[in-house]
């Protein structure tokens, strides 16, 4: 995929590195993008038996705070509600189901960005 300055081209590219960054870490890739009407989940990945909805964020520089910080209270509420509604698509309850919110945060150059990875975030 071509590197341009388009958001949804980056988004794309960033989500690509996070889904191959995780997987060397040994979960496993269920979903991308998946969305509902109120919100959606960049990655859904399991490791083991836990399900994992990450956030993927990138910034070329922390000037404004970094990428982490981008992510709101709003944000995570709205991550949140899609990853009930998806457990509940795939026929698992979300109160008996282990799962976790991570966030990967990248910065610096696309090609080659610093990779955080927060588990439990929020």
């Amino acid at each position: 995929m071509p590197l341009t300055n388009n958001s949804v081209s980056i988004g794309k590219v960033t989500e690509q590195l996070a889904a191959g960054y995780l997987a060397k870490q040994g979960l496993s890739l269920q979903a991308a993008n998946f969305h509902n009407r109120g919100g959606e989940v960049d990655l859904v990945m399991t490791e083991a038996d836990t399900w994992v909805f990450v956030e993927v964020k990138f910034r070329r520089s922390n000037s404004f705070g970094g990428a982490i910080s981008a992510i709101s209270a709003q944000k995570q509420q709205k991550i949140k509600q899609c990853a009930a509604y998806y457990l509940q698509q795939a026929g698992l309850n979300e109160y008996n189901t282990s799962c976790r919110f991570d966030v990967i945060a990248l910065q610096g150059d696309i090609t080659n960005p610093e990779i955080t990875w927060l588990k439990n975030a929020f």
